[in-house]
């Protein structure tokens, strides 16, 4: 799941991403799972489930979470932060910065 984004992510006032549509499909097929994975937590908890297995499947969904924020930002450094870096904007880096920051807080 390494495939670079487009190089299109000057910074404008709307701020958007270029995603190729094979990464943007991964991203929504994993999307989808943990959408999946919800609901199925919400049913766990419906049922009255040991609270145990409840929280196993928390977990599992919070890593599940974990994984497209690290490919997402792999794809940011990789893409925009970059291009951004090779015009002079050094400013990106303490956005990136404070994007691993919220990332680790939990």
């Amino acid at each position: 799941m390494n495939e670079t984004l487009n190089s299109n992510c000057h910074l404008t006032e709307d701020r958007k991403s270029h995603h190729s549509d094979k990464v943007k499909k991964n991203f929504v097929n994993r999307l989808n799972r943990i959408e999946g994975q919800i609901r199925g937590i919400k049913a766990l908890i419906e049922k009255d489930t040991y609270c145990d297995d409840v929280i196993t499947q928390i977990a599992s969904t919070q890593s599940a979470l974990n994984s497209v924020a690290k490919i997402l930002l792999e794809e940011h450094l990789k893409s925009c932060v970059l291009e951004r870096i090779n015009e002079g904007d050094t400013e990106v880096l303490d956005e990136v910065l404070q994007t691993i920051e919220r990332l680790l807080k939990k």
